[in-house]
């Protein structure tokens, strides 16, 4: 297995990019493209005491950076010797199996969308990340990547879930729910009541494990293992999670720190403390998969360390020989609606 993996893109980049990727190779014995400017990505070796390639490492050189202030929709135009838009362009050619990026997700999105294309037949790609929940956590999509969506976006988002979850979380039959303010069908906007009208669709015919409209706090409990959402909601209850998860380590810490007596109490449930910790930690899933574009791209987060980055090549590495994207293509006339002779729509479930 093969990962091309943007050196530059990230905060921390490209030093944590370039450890991870050693970290990667050492662990899961894959092979790492380094995508970016190959004298800063042999100096970052040469600081770890490597003076020459490490085995599996290759360097692929870009001299150019799309940065954060580059306007995402054209920054890989514009940039084309970049380390973002050659990356994505030795995917397209097949030179590797994923593309793992710390960089900018809004170009990100946008140049796998125009350069790798969408699955045929997928009208929109997801963001996809895996939530903390009390069962173990759930794929939320849409997390951010389309703010305004349809029905058949919403539906799309529910197939594609629940095949991520299947086989990356091994839920056999993974129940998916739509976020909603209300269980009732005909609680929400339009977006939400005519989804849920396709989803259930779905559900009777056994294409989805669709359980109905699911609250936000139900979600957090781990009732579902699909959470589908318009991006403009998922993003938010993304946020509000990561905020909530921030919040509550932060005042956790204050209170053990209080008497000496509350600093004991903490070394009796340090265990505990330290698996709540990781469960909030995003660096331990790595990433959240681009769901949707014909090969696979995983977005780390922009501050991911060597840690961070190592695992998202792992999560890289699994989503591409998971068989997800083939699972779209091969139902992909379940996934959408087909236009009538008078212009409007009828499902294809």
């Amino acid at each position: 297995m093969k990962i091309i993996v943007d050196a530059m893109g990230g905060d921390n980049a490209p030093q944590s990019n370039v450890r991870g990727a050693v970290a990667a190779i050492k662990e899961y014995g894959v092979e790492v493209i380094l995508v970016g400017r190959g004298e800063e990505i042999l100096r970052c070796l040469k600081d770890d005491g490597m003076d020459n390639l490490p085995a599996g490492l290759e360097i692929a050189h870009a001299d150019q950076v799309v940065e954060m202030c580059d306007n995402p929709a054209t920054a890989f135009k514009e940039k084309k010797d970049s380390s973002l838009t050659v990356g994505l362009n030795m995917l397209k050619e097949g030179k590797g199996d994923a593309f793992v990026s710390a960089g900018s997700t809004g170009a990100l999105l946008s140049a796998a969308t125009l350069m790798v294309k969408r699955i045929k037949g997928i009208r929109r790609a997801a963001l996809a990340p895996v939530v903390p929940t009390g069962k173990g956590g759930a794929i939320l999509i849409d997390a951010g990547a389309t703010a305004e969506c349809t029905p058949e976006y919403l539906l799309q988002f529910a197939f594609m879930g629940s095949y991520y979850a299947e086989r990356i979380l091994g839920r056999p039959e993974p129940k998916v729910g739509l976020l909603n303010i209300g269980v009732e069908p005909s609680k929400g906007t339009d977006l939400q009541r005519e989804a849920h009208a396709l989803l259930t669709k779905a559900g009777q015919e056994g294409r989805i494990n669709f359980v109905g409209n699911i609250e936000a706090r139900e979600a957090v409990y781990g009732e579902v293992d699909v959470i589908v959402a318009d991006g403009y909601s998922g993003n938010i209850f993304l946020k509000t999670m990561e905020g909530t998860g921030g919040f509550m380590a932060k005042e956790l810490k204050a209170m053990f720190k209080k008497s000496l007596i509350t600093k004991l109490g903490a070394l009796c449930v340090k265990s505990g403390l330290m698996n709540f910790k990781k469960l909030m930690d995003a660096g331990e899933v790595g990433g959240t998969a681009l769901v949707g574009i014909s090969k696979p791209v995983i977005k780390a987060h922009g501050s991911s360390n060597d840690y961070a980055i190592k695992n998202a090549i792992r999560q890289a590495a699994t989503f591409a020989g998971s068989g997800i994207i083939e699972d779209v293509v091969e139902n992909i006339d379940h996934m959408r609606l087909e236009k009538t002779p008078d212009g409007g729509t009828k499902e294809e479930i």
